[in-house]
Order: C-alpha cells, then structure tokens, then sequence
C-alpha cells in the first residue's frame, strides 16, 4: 500500500478533506514534487468519492423440493402395487439367453433397446436381504414411484447365484400391468445380478 491510499483510506474515514490535502502535501515533498494542477485533479477526481462498506451477500439457490408423501400413502402404494405378484402364478419367460421379457402387443425392438443399454435407469431398488415378502412390497413401491415421478426405466438388483430372489423378481415383474419389458442389465448397471425395466406412464 502506497503512502497516498493510506491517507486515501483515512480520509475516507474521518470525511474530511482537509486531512488528505494536507497530508499528501507533505508526504508528496519528501519523495516527489506534485504541480498545482496534479494536486488540483486529484482533489477533484475524489470529490463525492464514500467509503465502501463489505455488504457481500451469498445467494444460496433453495434446492427444489418434491412433493411430500404421506407414509400412510406410500405403504398403500406397496400393498396395492404388490398385490399383482403371485407365488403361484408362473408366466412363461423365455430362459434361453438372458433374462427377458417383452409384454404382448410391444414392440419386441424395446427388449434390444434394455440390452444395448439406450435406456438409462432412473431409480434403483436393491433387494439384497429382504425376505420375499419386503421384496415384493419394495418392487410393487418402484413401479408406483416411477409412474408418480415420470421414470420410464428403473434398475432392480436381485443379486447373483440361484436364491430365490433371484428366480422370482422376474416372475413377479412379467405380472404387472405397468412392466412393458425387461431384460438383464448391461455390465454397468450390475450385468447377471440386475433387471433393467420399462415401466409405461401415462400420456
């Protein structure tokens, strides 16, 4: 900082001109020599000059917030979206190949599109742990919440080897009316452990 900004600075804080001119007079004598004129623009070109003050504000931008569900809704959405998953009810998959399953009257290209990974899941569901019971209510919730979210494709993780959850989750997906298709993931997305499925959404 240059002799001239601290008295700059200090007359700024007392407001008053006199100090300064005074100031710069006899610091100016000592090191350089101003003209009348020089001293005479400077004197103008701060005149009506205030102090600053720091009122620096940080905008925080509010997070956007989704809709509040009531848990008394959302427990219903999983009564009523499991209630399509019967243990008894085998529909027939094809099990040469990869898991998959097509719903009639779609195009069969949709299946190829799940493979190739086009589709990006939107949501996950994890069921490692859960008994068949929390699995079949934790996948009726998925469907529900991408239907109330707009999400055309999830990702449900069943796991590897030959449990039961395993076996079931697509047995229980083919008998649900929202499930358009689904096909075993892409490697990204968990390959042989994980189902990549379309759900349809209302226009």
């Amino acid at each position: 900082m240059t002799d001239i900004d601290i008295y700059f600075d200090r007359w700024l804080a007392a407001g008053k001109l006199g100090a300064i001119e005074l100031g710069i007079e006899q610091t100016m004598k000592k090191k350089y020599h101003l003209t009348p004129d020089e001293l005479q623009l400077f004197k103008e070109s701060i005149t009506g000059a205030k102090k600053l003050r720091q009122d620096t504000i940080v905008h925080h931008t509010p997070p956007k917030l989704g809709k509040k569900i009531a848990p008394e809704r959302l427990l219903q959405e999983q009564v009523d979206a499991s209630y399509y998953f019967s243990d008894e009810f085998q529909p027939l998959l094809d099990t040469d190949g990869p898991t998959r399953y097509v719903r009639p009257g779609v195009d069969n290209f949709e299946v190829k599109k799940l493979r190739r990974g086009d589709y990006s899941p939107e949501m996950f569901l994890d069921l490692h742990g859960l008994t068949q019971k929390q699995a079949k209510q934790e996948l009726g919730a998925l469907i529900a919440a991408c239907k109330r979210e707009h999400v055309h494709c999830a990702c449900v993780m069943h796991g590897h080897g030959k449990h039961v959850l395993k076996q079931q989750t697509p047995l229980w997906m083919a008998q649900h009316p929202d499930v358009l298709a689904f096909h075993q993931a892409p490697k990204e997305w968990g390959g042989t452990a994980a189902l990549l499925l379309l759900i349809e959404l209302e226009e």
